[in-house]
């Protein structure tokens, strides 16, 4: 969906990525514009270093782009919808400099950004990361919609950077003021956060997974994941993708069940994609594996691949939605060769044995219990 964001520099055209007519939610909300505002009204000094933390799809370092900003995000999506909507705004290739979250932060920060996330456990990794680049000069304001802030949130900057206050909401928007406090004693961080697996994780059964911030379900297994272990198929070689691969648990049983597969893990979080080659090294797996970073199997070749082991996400940041299972399932039935299989895992309220049917013209339920099914679709 095209959609214009009123700025005080302008208007400008921006975009999702990828780039879907059918899909109905626009490229920034109220919290992007409130931010900007606020920064032209109270003519907040752009002249130093500016970082930009969880832009969810480049609406602020677009709008920025004249003051040379750094984004930082745990997006892929959000990298290359950033780099669609400065090339739309006419903003040269080097006007924003993008860094994920696993890229050190700049040594000085002297205006911080921050569009709270929807993991709290990523907000604290990253302030956490920047705050020895903050100074007492730093102006430092946060933004997010009504729902996203809370008290927890506001405690997070308070606890790192100093004290924090909120203003008052505007389209159910609302801003975080937060005044560095050089002297303050910080924490350590948590993060990586390292366990055993549980006894019913199938094939995976007491090994290490290693999580960083922001991973679903960072500080446990989930119950989906989980089911989903128990009723993995039985290992026949070839290249198995782990698609959409989280801390890459599901991959690395994959490659214990078949140590002749080759394993490609793939995820569109920065974070997830360095947790999944941490658990397949901590487990000293043997066999071979690739890690990458992207959009699904967007430049996997086609009919490459014989098996998709994927638990598809139905949420992007705090939209329900199920565009990124059937562009998984898209994509890998592009990128099975004839024979090959989709297993997936969901909520049995989600349907997906309809796409599935629609997409490859079968889907056979291979496992059930009153919240999730394993469902498997072969290309034919």
């Amino acid at each position: 969906m095209n959609d214009r964001m009123t700025t005080p520099w302008g208007e400008l055209a921006l975009t999702r990525f990828p780039e879907d007519p059918r899909d109905r939610l626009r490229a920034w909300d109220a919290s992007d514009a409130y931010l900007l505002r606020h920064l032209a009204g109270e003519r907040v000094p752009l002249s130093g270093t500016v970082v930009v933390v969880g832009d969810r799809w480049g609406a602020l370092v677009t709008a920025l782009a004249a003051h040379r900003p750094v984004q930082i995000t745990d997006s892929y999506l959000t990298q290359e919808a950033t780099r669609a909507n400065l090339a739309r705004a006419g903003a040269g290739p080097g006007a924003v400099r993008l860094l994920t979250t696993q890229d050190p932060p700049p040594e000085r920060v002297d205006v911080l950004l921050v569009r709270v996330p929807k993991s709290l456990a990523l907000l604290e990794d990253q302030l956490l990361r920047l705050a020895p680049a903050v100074h007492a000069g730093t102006v430092v304001v946060g933004t997010g919609m009504v729902k996203e802030i809370h008290t927890s949130t506001l405690r997070l900057f308070e606890r790192i950077l100093g004290p924090t206050r909120t203003s008052l909401a505007e389209q159910k928007a609302r801003l975080i003021f937060c005044t560095p406090d050089p002297a303050l004693e910080r924490p350590a961080g948590p993060w990586p956060h390292v366990y055993a697996l549980p006894d019913d994780a199938g094939p995976v059964a007491g090994r290490t997974v290693v999580n960083h911030a922001g991973v679903f379900c960072a500080d446990r297994l989930d119950i989906g994941t989980r089911f989903f272990l128990r009723h993995l198929p039985p290992g026949r070689g070839g290249r198995v993708v782990d698609l959409g691969c989280g801390n890459g648990v599901v991959g690395t049983a994959a490659a214990l069940a078949d140590p002749g597969a080759e394993v490609l893990f793939v995820d569109e979080s920065f974070q997830a994609v360095a947790s999944a080659e941490a658990t397949y090294r901590a487990n000293g797996m043997p066999g071979h594996a690739e890690f990458r970073v992207g959009d699904g199997l967007t430049g996997v070749a086609p009919g490459s691949v014989d098996l998709v082991l994927n638990n598809p996400p139905f949420h992007s940041h705090q939209a329900t939605t199920d565009a990124t299972a059937r562009r998984m399932f898209t994509g890998a039935r592009r990128a099975l060769r004839p024979g090959g299989e989709l297993w997936v895992v969901g909520n049995r309220h989600l349907g997906y044995h309809v796409t599935l049917r629609r997409l490859f013209g079968n889907s056979t339920l291979v496992a059930s219990d009153p919240k999730f099914v394993v469902l498997k679709a072969v290309k034919r």
